[in-house]
């Protein structure tokens, strides 16, 4: 696939309509993960987001979910992240012409530096499987929120547990390792969260096709950013390898009861 077309592929308005208004170059000027506008359109769809919401978009990265939910939701957003410093994030806040709507700061997951009841909505998308799994941390998180406010994670997902297959499918544990002992099924967040009689869980889903929006961002990866296929080529052999019996993102919301 030569760069224009790998570049053309991540532009799917039959899919995602309002992720394919923004320009792929500048999204994966931004990379850190699968392309998060396609996650969180998709998420976005089991939530209500409105204008003038105060939102937490936890987990951040370089920006690009914030500036999202800034335009297409007219929220205001608090931009936390812990690897990627606020000045970073608010310059590409100010490029995009949000500057006014989203707030960058940075903040470890465990120590957020909030107000309690201060969000009407808190989403986290391609990250809270590096701090979410603990027991002990949703009934944490969901402090932050007004009674009635809203929780949605994308999260990389498995199909089946991995306590239930015994071991990481092979071909995963040679790229991540012991990390996708944190990949769960939607099923096992739904129960993880409902447990805790906190939160009312709305929606609990794999992606469609999730795989292949994989897929499809690694190879746009590969072919467009400086370091080149060499970098992305285990995860597209992954993901090619496993042709959707495994991998997969979980987008899950709720509610605060």
């Amino acid at each position: 696939m030569t760069a224009p077309d790998a570049l053309s592929a991540l532009v799917r308005p039959d899919r995602y309509p309002r992720s394919s208004a923004y320009d792929p170059a500048w999204l994966l000027g931004l990379d850190m993960g699968p392309n998060p506008l396609w996650l969180l359109e998709d998420l976005a769809r089991d939530l209500d987001l409105r204008p003038g919401m105060r939102v937490l978009d936890l987990g951040s990265g370089k920006g690009a979910t914030s500036v999202f939910l800034a335009r297409e939701y007219g929220v205001d957003v608090v931009a936390a992240d812990w690897w990627v410093g606020a000045e970073e994030a608010a310059a590409v806040f100010a490029a995009a012409g949000v500057d006014g709507q989203v707030e960058a700061v940075r903040a470890e997951a465990h120590q957020l530096p909030f107000e309690e009841g201060s969000f009407d909505a808190i989403v986290s998308i391609d990250a809270f499987e590096y701090f979410g799994t603990a027991d002990n941390y949703l009934p944490y998180l969901v402090r932050f929120l007004r009674p009635g406010g809203q929780l949605g994670v994308a999260t990389p997902a498995l199909t089946r547990e991995v306590r239930e297959m015994g071991a990481i499918p092979a071909h995963i544990k040679a790229l991540v390792g012991w990390e996708a002992i944190a990949w769960h099924t939607a099923e096992w967040w739904r129960f993880q969260w409902e447990i805790t009689e906190l939160v009312t869980v709305t929606s609990a889903r794999l992606q469609e096709d999730a795989w292949r929006d994989w897929l499809l961002w690694t190879r746009a990866c590969a072919e467009h950013l400086p370091e080149g296929r060499a970098a992305h080529q285990p995860v597209i052999d992954m993901l090619t390898a496993d042709a959707g019996a495994y991998l997969s993102f979980a987008l899950v919301t709720a509610a605060r009861t």
